[in-house]
């Protein structure tokens, strides 16, 4: 039911039984990830919240005849479900979304109904929900958009370059003013480039590592879009739950809209992160070089100081310990 090699270590020091937690988007890669921390650590009750569109239902179907668990089949672009959903809950990490830089490109008016209303919708209902503590939520480091300095601080940022980033960005500003007109305080973790284990290769928007990593073990050159040099912060998806559980259970009570980083400080281009892979695997290919997408930004490194500060964030898996791990899962390893 749980993987062996993640989440041994708890990233919490409160007693959770009595507590209850929504996850929005927990089929999904990332929220899929925080239900199995929260189950392995006997949280109260755990709800998933996700419409099937974007996560996958093999993604929680072990955890489904555990009495604290509970899913609902449900779009947050559905107020209702959302008022719904947040009953009775504690603790909401909203995950839920439609990622992509080329799929928001490709169609936007998607993409700002699922991101946009459906985060006001969650906010909202946690809003009115007399049981909530805390709302923490998925943001992006695509807000940083083409401001060019790194690494990248909450406080800098340039113009959006996609759909996508302006969805991520909105949310932010609904944050902030639900602190400041409602008191309703809430925390966006800015993730960058995560990977790890439930990310679908499959996925005609999958992201870039497990594309990289299915090519490995398929013996066949990956498609680069750029010249190589192109740079992300690849982040561990248990580092990313190590900040979510943080920042929902062991920040100091805060009373103003948060924004963090969530990385791991590391710049690795995607040249070096194919030669990472070919050693772990042992293969030899030459990538096929492709021109760069639109939207995308061409290096990207984040300061992670203020969640260090703000909730103790400290990383633990770098770059080539996650793949290793991603690449011993039942996902790869058959």
């Amino acid at each position: 039911m749980y993987n062996k090699h993640l989440y041994n270590t708890p990233y919490h020091k409160i007693d959770i039984s009595q507590s209850s937690f929504l996850i929005t988007g927990g089929a999904g890669f990332i929220g899929s990830n925080i239900v199995e921390y929260l189950l392995r650590y006997n949280a109260g009750k755990v709800r998933v919240l996700d419409n099937l569109s974007n996560g996958y239902f093999e993604n929680i179907k072990d955890f489904t005849n555990l009495p604290n668990f509970e899913f609902i089949e449900g779009d947050i672009r559905d107020f209702e479900t959302c008022k719904l959903s947040v009953e009775g809950i504690n603790y909401i990490s909203h995950q839920a979304a439609l990622g992509s830089v080329p799929r928001s490109i490709k169609d936007p008016i998607t993409t700002n109904q699922v991101n946009n209303d459906g985060f006001l919708n969650i906010i909202t209902a946690a809003k009115d929900e007399v049981n909530v503590i805390k709302l923490v939520y998925a943001a992006s480091s695509s807000t940083y958009g083409d401001h060019p300095g790194l690494p990248k601080k909450e406080n800098l940022i340039g113009k959006p370059l996609s759909p996508y980033a302006i969805t991520k960005f909105v949310n932010e500003l609904y944050g902030d003013v639900f602190s400041k007109i409602y008191n309703f305080h809430s925390i966006g973790l800015r993730y960058f480039n995560v990977f790890g284990p439930n990310q679908s290769p499959n996925n005609p928007y999958a992201a870039v590592i497990p594309l990289f990593l299915k090519a490995a073990k398929l013996k066949e050159s990956p498609i680069i879009n750029g010249d190589g040099e192109t740079s992300r912060d690849f982040t561990f998806v248990e580092n990313v739950v190590q900040a979510n559980v943080k920042a929902i259970l062991e920040c100091n009570k805060i009373n103003t809209h948060e924004v963090c980083n969530v990385a791991c400080g590391d710049q690795t281009s995607l040249s070096e992160l194919w030669e990472i892979i070919c050693s772990i695997e042992g293969v030899e290919l030459s990538p096929i070089y492709k021109p760069e997408r639109n939207g995308d930004i061409k290096h990207s490194l984040a300061d992670i100081s203020k969640a260090a500060k703000l909730f103790n964030y400290q990383p633990t898996i770098k770059i080539r310990e996650g793949l290793e791990l991603t690449l011993n899962t039942d996902q790869y390893a058959k």
